[in-house]
């Protein structure tokens, strides 16, 4: 079953198999003509902070028993991976510095004012009301039905795992790697055990390593705010990010899937049904961390 929504599409299994979610916030591509005439950048490179075919890639959530939830709105109009006080004086006119925040002063704040390798998206600024009807439009829904698919699988299985799903250029990975050890392929964030038990995150890295993929935890990326506001291990709420080098799928000059972005995506579903029999295992002490 699916729904749409401006901010989202739903894709929703006949019938949930476990707490299992899915998200993936940074793959939306609803590129609109008034925000691409606004911006200094072609259409092509404004896609360069895009998770792109991510969606794609997890697409058999569903018909293993979670649902899954994409944006609709790309990651360079509105960031649903950020708090939506993240807002950046730098991009949006008359809006005051609410303290020091990393993210914003890189310009990665919840309206970014760049895209990848710091490119500008703006000439000047856009207005507080503009940036307040994109959260209201976009984030608010989005952030909504998220909490609501988590509190669903918390009522009916006793605990929740989110996965944060998301991709990572090649060149933030490729030196990433051990002495003597290729970089990983996958990085799992838990906010260095915090926004995820132990029991999760080690069945999740077990998922993905069975598959054969090389796996890394909380380095480079530990996770951002879907995280940090979702995670809440003690009461059985459980929140992964999952980093997918894009070189193993794409092609990132021309934004295109190489050939072997199905044998990608037929790995990724089965460690999605690793995940979801595992935390469907009543022996497995998730909540219990």
């Amino acid at each position: 079953m699916t729904r749409a929504s401006a901010a989202y599409d739903l894709y929703l299994p006949a019938r949930r198999a476990s707490g299992v979610v899915f998200s993936s916030p940074h793959s939306g591509r609803d590129y609109g003509a008034a925000f691409l005439a606004a911006s200094v950048l072609d259409p092509h490179s404004i896609r360069s902070s895009e998770d792109a075919f991510v969606d794609r890639l997890f697409s058999q959530a569903p018909n293993l028993g979670a649902p899954l939830i994409c944006a609709r709105a790309p990651r360079a109009f509105v960031d649903l991976n950020r708090a939506v006080d993240e807002l950046d004086p730098g991009v949006i006119a008359g809006i005051r510095a609410a303290g020091h925040n990393p993210r914003v002063s890189s310009g990665l704040g919840v309206i970014p004012r760049v895209v990848s390798n710091g490119r500008a998206i703006y000439r000047g600024k856009i207005s507080a009301e503009e940036a307040r009807v994109r959260l209201r439009i976009y984030w608010d829904p989005y952030h909504a039905r998220l909490r609501a698919l988590i509190d669903e699988g918390l009522a009916q299985f006793g605990q929740s795992l989110l996965i944060d799903c998301h991709s990572m250029p090649h060149e933030a990975i490729q030196h990433h790697g051990r002495a003597g050890h290729p970089h990983p392929e996958v990085v799992l964030g838990d906010r260095f055990g915090v926004s995820a038990g132990g029991a999760v995150m080690e069945a999740v890295e077990t998922a993905f390593a069975a598959q054969g993929f090389r796996v890394a935890r909380n380095a480079p990326f530990a996770g951002a705010y879907i995280t940090q506001a979702y995670g809440r291990p003690a009461r059985g709420q459980h929140v992964v990010q999952v980093e997918i080098d894009r070189a193993l799928y794409m092609d990132e000059q021309t934004i295109r899937p190489t050939p072997q972005f199905a044998e990608v995506q037929a790995a990724l579903t089965r460690a999605m049904e690793s995940i979801i029999g595992a935390l469907g295992q009543e022996e497995l002490p998730l909540a219990a961390e």
